[in-house]
This record gives structure tokens, sequence and C-alpha cells, in this order.
């Protein structure tokens, strides 16, 4: 297999021509159904499917006006289905905007310290892996529901002009890991938008029940199999970029890694034009034969 080859299936996968490109919003949660999971805009350095490209049907820049077809469709289809469960949508990979398939996300909370109580904060509290600002906001909802950005400060005691950044970085903290989640939008705050957020626990009650017969070891085959078939092909560095969120150690991937060849689910292989060797999706091969003879 040479670059072109892994290049001509990616396109395909992530939607970046004019015949796949996303028209509808239902395009686009079948999008998010096909790959698994994708980022919202593209993320330089990251390779994985995005959003904006699937609706442009290519790559292209991301306008810095918040203007034309494009922009206007990615942010109105994400408002949208905000309240909908149709994904999930929060920062996630590279603690940026992400969307996941439900059915894909009962093996990414299976990657998490949850273990599906809402008392569970605490414990990640007291071993010191959960800040005190996350701590605030946690409990905040939990004692008074869904909030927007507005009030959830106010109830957070992190109102003030000096804490934005430390709220800004411990409502990360709790998105990353599955422990709050908007779910729609306000029209309130400078900007007259601002996202209502709610305990992930409570919008997705049935999530953890279904995560709960995975084992941690089978939720990181699964997600690195989709990032591959995705993908298509790729320095096992970068799976390890693009699941750091989610605290796999070397050991985790290597033996991750290990199981999937094994299985023949991927291999190894030296992609010309290329210098290191690539795991290759065994599935996303034979797509790339299907679509070179076809």
């Amino acid at each position: 297999m040479d670059l072109d080859s892994v290049r001509s299936v990616r396109e395909h996968n992530y939607r970046r021509t004019p015949e796949r490109r996303l028209r509808t919003v239902e395009d686009a949660r079948a999008f998010v159904e096909e790959v698994g999971f994708c980022h919202f805009w593209p993320i330089k350095g990251i390779e994985m499917p995005n959003l904006f490209h699937a609706i442009a049907g290519r790559v292209r820049p991301v306008p810095m006006e918040h203007d034309g077809p494009d922009i206007t469709k990615c942010w109105s289809w994400k408002d949208q289905a905000l309240d909908k469960q149709w994904w999930y949508y929060a920062k996630l990979f590279r603690r940026r905007a992400t969307l996941v398939s439900l059915d894909l996300l009962p093996a990414v909370y299976a990657c998490t310290e949850n273990y599906g109580n809402l008392l569970d904060y605490l414990e990640e509290y007291r071993a010191g892996t959960m800040t005190a600002e996350a701590k605030w906001i946690y409990e905040a909802l939990l004692d008074h529901g869904p909030l927007d950005t507005i009030q959830l400060r106010r109830k957070a005691r992190l109102s003030a002009r000096s804490a934005k950044s430390r709220f800004d970085r411990a409502l990360v903290e709790l998105q990353v890991g599955l422990k709050v989640v908007p779910v729609g939008v306000a029209r309130t705050g400078a900007w007259n938008y601002a996202f209502y957020y709610e305990l992930f626990q409570r919008w997705f009650p049935e999530i953890s029940e279904q995560a709960r017969g995975i084992k941690r070891s089978e939720a990181r085959r699964i997600l690195a199999l989709q990032y591959l078939d995705n993908v298509v092909a790729v320095d096992r560095r970068i799976i390890k970029k693009v699941f750091h969120v989610l605290k796999w150690t070397p050991q985790d991937m290597d033996r991750t890694i290990a199981t999937l060849l094994q299985e023949g689910a991927i291999e190894q292989v030296q992609v010309e034009g290329l210098e290191r060797p690539q795991l290759l999706s065994t599935r996303a091969l034979g797509r790339s034969l299907y679509t070179r003879d076809h």
C-alpha cells in the first residue's frame, strides 16, 4: 500500500468528497455513527475525521468569521442536536470538541475512573486527581440540576473575573472525565449564547450500565480498532496522542496493539512514502482494494 491509497480511503471515510459530503443534520448523525468518534473542527497534528470537513466535502481552513454555509451548518446542527441525545458532544480527545456515537460511548466510559455512581467524584477528589474547582462545579450541578454557564459560575463560587481561567480549566477537566456534558443553549451572557451543563450520569444514565460489562482492555481494543478503521494506517505514536486523555500507559498501548495484531485486525506495514512502519487496519485495506478495483 502507498500513501496515495491511504489518503484516498481516508477521503472516503472522512466524507471529504463532493458526493459524500454531509447535506443534512441526519447525514451528520449517520456520519458520527459511521466513524464512532470525530472532532468538531480539524485539529493540527491530529489525524482524525472532523465534522467541519465532512460538511464542506473537502479539506479547507476554518474561517475566522462565523459565517458561510459550511460553518453555519456546523454550529447550527451541533446546537440543534444538544438536547436530542443523538451523540455525545463535549471536550474530550485532545481536550477539544469531540462527537462520539452512543454505540461507542460505553467503551470510552469504561476507560475512565467512573463507576456509575453520582458520588464517585469524592474518591477522585480525596485521591487528589480532581481539582477543588472541578469539585465545586460538579456539586453545583449535583445540587441544582442543569445550569447555564453564567449560573454555574455563580453557584460554584467562581463568578469573579479572576476565576474565569480556573473555571474554564475545571470545566474541561470534568468533560474529559465524562462527568459533565453540555445539553442545551441559553440566550444569556455577553454573547447571548451559553451552554447549559448537566451531569453526564444523569444525562446518559444507561451508559454506565452498558459500560459495566466492558473490561478496560476490551474498551481500549474497541477504540483503537475504530480509530484505525477510520484513519486506515497510522504510526502507533499518533494513537497514543489521540487517546492521551484516557491515560493509557505505554504497557496498555503495547498490549492493545499486540492483541489486534494477533487477531489479524491490523497489520504492521511499510507504507510507501512514509519512513516509519504503520499500523494498518485490514478492513480499511479491503476498502482500499475495492476502491482501486472499482
